[in-house]
């Protein structure tokens, strides 16, 4: 058997409930309609009181589409019909659930007159009356009391999605502001180190008035390519914002792209000495390789923007199990202005760290500026 749903189960319980008044009075006529005689003249009410309580179930299902209107046609004839008592107190409840006060008020007023008023019908002494509107009395603040929980329950569930929705739209927005600062972060560090290598290149053409026509044109020509190669790396990172996640991506640069790096900046005239004793056997986790690149990448560039024409020494160690070790050092100049993007380079070498779950820092030694970065490197 198919099995409900948490709401349908719900359903058919209220149904159940409201159905019960109707169940006992159909008992009712079927003991009735066995006897004969003064028993006999009962029937045709009794037939009217089940009329009532049916069309008071076809009722509910309109409760949550016109709640006030399904309350007040269930709660007046609650006077000639003891069926309806159960649709009336669903429809009741479920206005109190759902409606503000101007509306519960009357309905609960018409509701309670009417369970007091069927009280006539038994031709009793007045008390058994009193008796009736004390118990539609009790009846209708537990009914309103039930009404005004189920509201309370209504109102929290509704407040705990908004919440829920609320924080996922800060993680969404949290996650795209944290890939914009990774992209602003990858755009600083290639075009950086690029547009160091043409400035370097440029002042030296623009002071250094003696040089033969065969090293100008090949300084010219190393300007055009790296001004080419800032495109090109400049669109693969801007393209990262428009792909969909299906394209192919560009090969990232790790730890064996470094010679070819610093054969790039000596061939632009920075001096670099290294002294590379990394464990070559054992594999660089490939995003410690990127991360490790361009803090080189960097560190070479805040050399060349703080400290230029001063030599650079770069020193790589490690292996799996005891982490990845760059210290990069080159010449301090006491006072020497920080220019444009000053401390900048730092700070997104310190993020950039942060990100690869390692470690930097950075002060003066014996005259050297000195950036000492460890990574993780697991075994």
């Amino acid at each position: 058997m198919r099995h409900l749903r948490p709401h349908q189960l719900d359903t058919v319980l209220i149904h159940l409930f409201a159905a019960t008044p109707l169940l006992i009075s159909c008992l009712l006529l079927a003991t009735l309609s066995s006897r004969t005689g003064e028993a006999a003249s009962f029937v045709p009410m009794r037939l009217l009181d089940l009329a009532l309580g049916g069309a008071g179930l076809i009722l509910l299902r309109g409760r949550r589409r016109r709640p006030w209107q399904v309350a007040l046609l269930t709660a007046a004839p609650v006077a000639v019909s003891w069926s309806l008592l159960g649709p009336a107190a669903v429809a009741f409840t479920s206005l109190a659930a759902h409606r503000p006060w101007r509306q519960v008020a009357p309905v609960g007023l018409v509701l309670w007159l009417g369970f007091t008023a069927s009280s006539l019908w038994v031709r009793g002494p007045w008390l058994l009356t009193a008796l009736y509107a004390l118990v539609g009395g009790i009846a209708l603040t537990a009914l309103t009391v039930f009404g005004l929980y189920l509201r309370g329950r209504r109102n929290l569930a509704q407040a705990q999605r908004a919440a829920a929705e609320s924080a996922q739209a800060q993680r969404v927005e949290q996650a795209k502001l944290a890939e914009r600062l990774a992209i602003a972060q990858e755009m600083h560090d290639v075009l950086a180190h690029r547009i160091s290598l043409l400035a370097m290149l440029a002042g030296g053409l623009a002071y250094r008035e003696d040089l033969p026509p065969d090293q100008t044109r090949e300084t010219a020509l190393a300007i055009q390519e790296n001004a080419h190669q800032s495109l090109n790396e400049l669109r693969a990172v801007l393209g990262t914002l428009r792909r969909d996640g299906t394209a192919p991506q560009p090969p990232q640069p790790t730890l064996d792209q470094l010679d070819a790096l610093f054969e790039e900046v000596r061939a632009a005239g920075q001096r670099v000495e290294v002294a590379d004793s990394v464990d070559r056997g054992a594999p660089l986790p490939t995003r410690t390789g990127r991360h490790a690149y361009r803090i080189v990448q960097e560190a070479l560039t805040n050399a060349r923007k703080h400290a230029p024409g001063s030599p650079v020494r770069a020193e790589l160690n490690g292996r799996p199990g005891a982490g990845l070790r760059i210290r990069v050092s080159n010449a301090a100049t006491p006072g020497a202005p920080a220019g444009p993007g000053g401390r900048l380079g730092l700070v997104g070498l310190a993020e950039r760290t942060r990100m690869a779950g390692g470690t930097l820092t950075h002060d003066v030694r014996d005259g050297r500026f000195v950036l000492d970065v460890r990574l993780p490197w697991e075994a």
